[in-house]
């Protein structure tokens, strides 16, 4: 692989190609005067009427090459340590356009520097070397050899490149330089890589090759159940100590997990089937709105060891923890009084919580961070001037409100508050 220095070595070999062949067919002297073949920005050639004849080399655009962009892996690992130094792919770009000091010149050399680019398509690893090796070179073009673009993995070819008159013309007026006949040819394609030391890795000692069928978990229902022996009653809240009834497609797999956010749980393998599995919510989960998925790991294991991989993952549902208030009937307070009460689960220090009365709602306050992280009771401060009577209560934490009681006519009945 070659180093920055690459891209100037590039420019300086094309470079020697065209000035060789100028001495090669004596075009000095067919054009009688000296010939300059440079590499210089346009809007810095003196293109005047007494200017001499020159062939001038542009790099005007380097551009990431598709077909290398992938083909390394990543320079790092997830620990961030360095693992290889994939390879910086680039296509180059160049201008090349003749400026003549007589009729006809500019044709001419134009002409010949074409032919070069024709004859030498590809940029030799000996061409490559005989510039850079040249002592009488200045000593950044002697300096080169350091670049090693001689010994990197693949040749460098030089294409023409078609380019529509208008794409020309933006070209130019963007140099802001008068146009001179000009060709457009692309050199493809110069690896460039760090030298940086990798974390090198071990080497393979056994390959094991597990074939199974694709068989990606679906989750289409998330239901509650009081208990193992209660039945699902469709639309029921999710409540603390219940059990969460997963519903949905190829559930089942060689071994089975469920998430809920963070949390890995195992299910008894007895309550996991095709269609269904059925967890209890763990004890230490929070009110609110919480992620739920499947997932099917796989161990190649080599007999000796164990070597775990994530498999297959069903798509990620959500359901709603909601929290319950377990203080019992009947509750009362007194205006410019606090409410206590006892929700489940408990609530984490840093979670949003409210009491709705009715149509009021009070916001408790502010919980103090030296406190502990849960707490099973909350303080509510009633106002003076709150609504008196007896009203609906519930409890809202983080957006998660507490279930109300329904009669026999549909009409909610509980949880109530007197206020006093």
């Amino acid at each position: 692989m070659s180093t920055p220095l690459a891209l100037a070595t590039v420019t300086a070999v094309l470079q020697n190609f065209i000035n060789n062949s100028i001495t090669d067919h004596d075009l000095a002297a067919t054009l009688g005067g000296n010939i300059t073949v440079s590499a210089d920005p346009p809007d810095r050639i003196d293109n005047g009427a007494s200017s001499p004849d020159r062939i001038n080399l542009f790099l005007f655009q380097a551009t990431e090459n598709q077909g290398w962009r992938n083909v390394a892996f990543p320079s790092r690992n997830a620990n961030g340590e360095r693992i290889s130094n994939p390879p910086l792919a680039l296509d180059l770009s160049y201008l090349l356009t003749a400026y003549g000091s007589g009729p006809l010149h500019a044709e001419a050399l134009l002409g010949l520097a074409m032919f070069v680019l024709h004859e030498m398509p590809v940029l030799t690893r000996d061409a490559i070397r005989a510039v850079t090796v040249t002592p009488a070179q200045p000593p950044l073009l002697a300096g080169l050899q350091a670049s090693q673009l001689a010994d990197q993995i693949e040749q460098i070819k030089v294409v023409p490149q078609v380019m529509s008159v208008e794409e020309i013309s933006k070209i130019w007026s963007a140099l802001q330089s008068q146009y001179r006949p000009t060709a457009v040819y692309k050199a493809t394609v110069v690896l460039m890589e760090s030298q940086r030391s990798v974390r090198p890795t071990l080497p393979v000692r056994v390959r094991n090759l597990k074939v199974i069928p694709f068989e990606r978990p679906v989750i289409e229902l998330l239901q509650s159940q009081e208990n193992n022996a209660a039945p699902i009653v469709p639309d029921q809240p999710i409540l603390a100590g219940y059990n969460l009834v997963i519903d949905g497609h190829r559930l089942r797999g060689g071994t089975t997990r469920v998430f809920i956010d963070a949390l890995e749980i195992v299910p008894n393998d007895s309550d996991v089937t095709a269609g269904r599995i059925v967890i209890a919510l763990p004890a230490t989960l929070q009110s609110g709105l919480h992620s739920v998925q499947v997932t099917h790991p796989l161990d190649f294991e080599t007999g000796l060891t164990s070597d775990p991989h994530r498999g297959v993952e069903s798509n990620a549902a959500a359901f709603l923890l909601t929290p319950q208030i377990t203080t019992p009937a009947p509750i009362a307070v007194a205006r410019n009084t606090t409410l206590t009460l006892t929700i489940d689960p408990p609530v984490g220090r840093a979670q949003r919580a409210a009491l709705l009365v009715g149509s009021d709602t009070i916001f408790i306050p502010a919980r103090p961070a030296a406190g502990p992280a849960t707490t099973a009771t909350l303080d509510f401060p009633i106002p003076n001037d709150f609504t008196t009577g007896t009203q609906l209560l519930r409890v809202q934490i983080d957006g998660a409100e507490s279930p109300l009681e329904v009669d026999g006519s549909g009409q909610f009945v509980g949880p109530t508050v007197t206020i006093t």
